[in-house]
């Protein structure tokens, strides 16, 4: 058949929404919360049966303590051409049985459901648009794509992230189905890097009533550091530093002698995320007699607005204005794995799937009457890229 025009591909997924919210629904309603490997892998297997049911090349890469991680490969017409890689997660920060209390459901206009925005409708749009495209195609897409759907995004990727630098390295651009950044459906060009950091202090125990002078508090010399930390903000320029778990003492009638903070940062630039890091590890005591422990690095590097980014951009917003909208974009201080395609240099465009509002949260949702649009920009890039 003759390829559609973007506007007969539109109207092709509106006709095909029903179907876009039955994969959701079914997606949804398999729980996969990070930290239950079983869980998240019975996701992978019904998913790894519905790409493998379209064509796709499955391979599992399995995982020890967390769920696995699927690939899935589709040849293409130009066998020359390298590949655009979907990248994608399984799993969520809900904790089963959640979907009990939380239901799938549909109402005013909005499909609700854990985990449904970040980033199970996503799948859901990857899934319909490669169908579209193989239909469209005689059953071969026009170039190689890779679909790489990882199982441990939601707490930092440490055993996913080599997977994904080297799928990215192989690919031409990738391609991040997250949720769109806002209800306007804004995709993503840049991020900030996200870093862990923990400082911990250790003093000298005394009681507080008997010996006060001869204790060395802990938890003062904390409170002296957590002020100096947050000198190290500086929001013009994109950095942020938040202690956001504090922990220290036994009990009130002694001088403690352990604390602890927590803290995350944020940058926008590379070059601010070796600073940071410098300064967080050339932190001195104030009291002499309390000795600090820093540890922690920056887990994802910037995702910043290179020139292969911009391309992206605007091969996708020319996309979006020919089927009649226009396609903003953004910069977010949240983290995601195209953090690390870009960091590596591979063109990325991230912020490509569902739109809706309230990730993580009990009102995560997804606005139904988008999921047709988000479906023709994504086949769009795919047939342009």
């Amino acid at each position: 058949m003759n390829l559609p025009t973007g506007s007969e591909q539109l109207a092709y997924f509106r006709k095909q929404q029903s179907n876009i919210l039955d994969t959701t629904q079914q997606i949804v309603e398999i729980e996969s919360p990070s930290d239950v490997k079983a869980a998240v892998d019975r996701l992978n297997t019904v998913l790894a049966s519905r790409f493998g049911e379209l064509g796709g090349k499955v391979q599992v890469h399995r995982q020890g303590k967390f769920g696995n991680h699927l690939e899935i490969n589709f040849a293409g017409a130009n066998r020359t051409a390298k590949p655009v890689l979907l990248l994608g997660h399984t799993d969520t920060v809900y904790p089963i049985g959640t979907i009990s209390k939380m239901k799938y459901r549909i109402a005013k206009g909005r499909v609700f459901g854990p985990g449904v925005l970040d980033m199970k409708a996503g799948i859901a749009l990857a899934l319909h648009v490669i169908e579209a495209l193989l239909a469209w195609h005689k059953g071969r897409l026009p170039r190689p794509l890779t679909v790489l759907l990882v199982s441990d995004e939601e707490i930092g990727s440490h055993s996913s992230r080599a997977l994904t630098e080297s799928l990215a390295g192989k690919s031409e651009a990738v391609l991040v189905l997250e949720p769109a950044s806002g209800l306007n459906g804004a995709v993503k060009t840049a991020r900030k890097g996200v870093g862990g950091y923990t400082l911990q202090v250790t003093g000298k125990a005394a009681h507080s009533g008997l010996d006060f002078e001869k204790g060395q508090s802990a938890v003062l010399e904390l409170a002296r550091q957590i002020l100096e930390i947050s000198n190290l903000t500086d929001l013009s320029k994109g950095i942020t530093l938040n202690v956001g778990r504090i922990s220290g003492g036994t009990r009130v009638n002694v001088v403690p002698a352990e604390a602890t903070a927590s803290l995350d940062v944020r940058v926008a630039a590379e070059k601010d995320a070796e600073e940071i890091h410098r300064r967080l590890m050339s932190l001195k005591p104030f009291n002499a007699h309390c000795k600090i422990t820093v540890s922690g690095e920056l887990n994802r590097p910037p995702m910043q607005r290179s020139a292969g980014v911009a391309a992206l951009y605007d091969k996708a917003r020319s996309i979006a204005s020919d089927l009649g909208w226009d396609l903003e974009e953004a910069s977010v201080g949240g983290g995601s794995d195209g953090n690390f395609t870009a960091a590596v240099g591979i063109p990325t465009l991230d912020g490509l799937g569902a739109v809706g509002e309230g990730a993580h949260a009990e009102h995560e949702s997804v606005v139904i009457s988008e999921l047709p649009k988000r479906a023709a920009l994504l086949s769009g890039l795919l047939l342009s890229i």
